[in-house]
C-alpha cells in the first residue's frame, strides 16, 4: 500500500510525543527530527523534507500547542494540515473550455503509462456523460497507435489516428473531427522517450503553439521516486504543465513522489494510478491521502467507490429477498461480484479509520472471490436458489465442474448457510440471544 513505510514511522515518532502529558519544544523538535528522517527515507526531496519539518516546528511550538490538554493531538492535528498544504491544499479537477472540445495534451517518458493512463481518464469522463475521443500522436513507439486502439475498443471510445505523419497535423485534423462530431474532450496521447531530449520538447512544444491545449498533464511513475520530481521539473520547465498523474501509487510503499512532485513544481497532481485495471484510477484528494498516511482511513473515498460499484436496484432486491429470508447462491454471487468492484479488499479495508494497522500483516486472498464464483457457476440455476437440495453426488459434480474439492463446496454451503441464519435472526425472525442482540457469530469464518 501507498506511504505504508511512512505511516509506520510517523506513528512511532507520534507515539512517543503521545506518551509525554505536556511537550516541551525539546520533545517537538526531536519528533519532528523522527518525522524528517521518515519523509526522507520515503523518497521525499530533502528540501521539502527540510522545508516541511521547519513549518510544523514553528506551529507546533507555539502557545495554544503547548497549553493545550492534548498536545500531542495537537501536533498531530498541525502535520496533518501541513500534509494537506504540501500535497496541494485542495482536490485539482480537469479544465472545462468555454467552448468544447477541451484539448488534453498528455505528455511523460516512454514507459510511465501516458497511453493506459489516457484511456482511463477518458473512460471516467465518458461515465460521468462526457463524449471523449483519443488521438494517436504517439508515431514512434512500436505498435503504439496499436495499443490505443485495443484501449479504446475496450472502453468504447474512439481513437483517431493518420498513421505516422506529422504529430502536429494528426492533433490539428483530430480538433476539426471533435468540433465536427460534437466531442466535447480530446486526449492527444504524445510520443515519449527513455530520457528527456532535445528532439521530444522540440516535437511537444510545435504541438503545444499549433492545438493551444487547456490542460497538459505530466504523467508520472511514482516508483521512479526522485527520479519522478527531476522529470516533473524538466517538463515544467520546458512546456509549462498544468497538472500531474501519477501512476503505480499501489504499487510505491514509500511514496515520496506524490509528497514532491507537487512541493517542487507547484503543480497539482490531478489524477492516480491505483491498478492495473482501466478503472482503477482516482482523483487526487490532498486532504484524504493526509488522513490515510497518519492512519486515520479515508471514508469519503470508500463511500465514493461504493456508490459507483454498488447496484442500487440491485441492493433493494437484495433487501425485499433478505427480509423475507430468500437469500441464495446467486445473490451470494451477485454481492461478492459488486464487492470486488470497488478494488483490492486490502486497500478498501485500509480506507477504513484504524483498519491499516489491524490488517497489514493479514494476508488476503483475493482470488477466493474467483473460487467461489466458480463453484457457484457450476451449479445448475435450480441449486444455486435452492442449495439444500444438493446431496453427495451432486457436490462431486460441482467439485470437479470448478477443479475443486468437494470439501471446498461443503464449506461455501456452510457459511452460506450460517449467513441466512444470522439474516433471519436480524429480522427477528428467529431466536434472539439473551440481551436481544442477534448471534453474529455466523459471519466467523466467511473465508475470503
Amino acid at each position: 500500500m501507498a506511504f505504508e513505510g511512512l505511516s509506520d514511522r510517523l506513528e512511532a515518532a507520534f507515539q512517543r510525543l503521545k506518551s509525554k502529558g505536556a511537550l516541551t519544544e525539546a520533545d517537538v523538535k526531536s519528533a519532528m527530527r523522527e518525522v524528517r528522517l521518515a519523509l526522507l527515507e520515503a523518497d521525499v526531496n530533502y528540501k521539502v523534507a527540510k522545508d516541511f519539518t521547519e513549518k510544523v516546528s514553528q506551529r507546533a511550538v507555539g502557545e495554544q500547542v503547548m497549553e493545550s490538554l492534548t498536545p500531542a493531538q495537537m501536533v498531530i492535528k498541525i502535520v496533518k494540515e501541513e500534509l494537506t498544504d504540501l500535497m496541494g491544499g485542495t482536490k485539482s479537477r480537469l479544465a472545462i473550455a468555454n467552448h468544447p472540445p477541451t484539448v488534453v495534451m498528455m505528455c511523460g517518458l516512454q514507459g510511465s503509462g501516458k497511453t493506459t493512463h489516457s484511456a482511463k481518464i477518458a473512460l471516467r469522463l465518458k461515465n460521468e456523460g462526457h463524449r471523449p475521443l483519443l488521438v494517436a500522436c504517439d508515431i514512434y513507439r512500436p505498435a503504439a497507435i496499436k495499443q490505443l486502439q485495443v484501449v479504446g475498443e475496450s472502453i468504447g471510445v474512439p481513437v483517431f489516428e493518420m498513421g505516422q505523419i506529422n504529430p502536429v497535423e494528426i492533433a490539428r485534423e483530430a480538433i476539426k473531427l471533435a468540433k465536427d462530431q460534437g466531442y466535447d474532450y480530446v486526449f492527444l496521447d504524445t510520443a515519449g522517450r527513455l530520457h528527456i531530449d532535445e528532439e521530444l520538447m522540440t516535437e511537444l512544444k510545435n504541438v503545444k503553439a499549433e492545438v493551444k491545449p487547456h490542460e497538459i498533464l505530466l504523467v508520472v511513475d511514482s516508483m521512479t521516486g526522485q527520479d519522478a520530481v527531476n522529470v516533473a521539473t524538466s517538463f515544467n520547465d520546458a512546456l509549462g504543465i498544468d497538472g500531474i498523474v501519477l501512476t503505480k501509487l499501489d504499487g510505491d510503499t514509500r511514496g515520496g513522489a506524490a509528497l514532491s512532485t507537487r512541493a517542487v513544481t507547484g503543480k497539482p497532481i490531478k489524477f492516480v494510478g491505483i491498478g492495473e485495471k482501466l478503472t482503477d484510477l482516482d482523483i487526487f484528494h490532498p486532504d484524504r491521502m493526509a488522513s490515510r498516511i497518519l492512519g486515520m482511513g479515508d471514508m469519503l473515498s470508500l463511500i465514493e467507490k461504493a456508490e459507483i460499484a454498488l447496484d442500487e436496484k440491485k441492493a433493494m432486491e437484495l433487501e425485499k429477498k433478505l427480509r423475507q429470508n430468500k437469500f441464495d447462491l446467486n445473490d451470494l454471487m451477485d454481492q461478492l461480484e459488486q464487492v470486488r468492484k470497488m478494488g483490492s479488499i486490502k486497500d478498501t479495508l485500509s480506507m477504513i479509520p484504524g483498519m491499516e494497522k489491524q490488517i497489514k500483516d493479514v494476508d488476503i486472498d483475493e482470488r477466493q472471490f474467483d473460487r467461489i464464483r466458480a463453484i457457484i457457476q457450476s451449479m445448475t440455476p435450480q441449486e444455486r436458489e435452492k442449495p439444500e437440495i444438493l446431496n453427495p453426488s451432486r457436490k462431486r459434480r460441482i467439485a470437479q465442474g470448478c477443479g475443486q474439492e468437494v470439501e471446498a463446496v461443503n464449506r461455501l454451503l456452510s457459511q452460506h448457510k450460517q449467513m441466512q441464519k444470522m439474516f433471519k435472526q436480524l429480522n427477528g425472525k428467529g431466536k434472539k440471544r439473551r440481551h436481544g442482540r442477534p448471534d453474529l457469530s455466523a459471519l466467523k469464518g466467511f473465508n475470503i
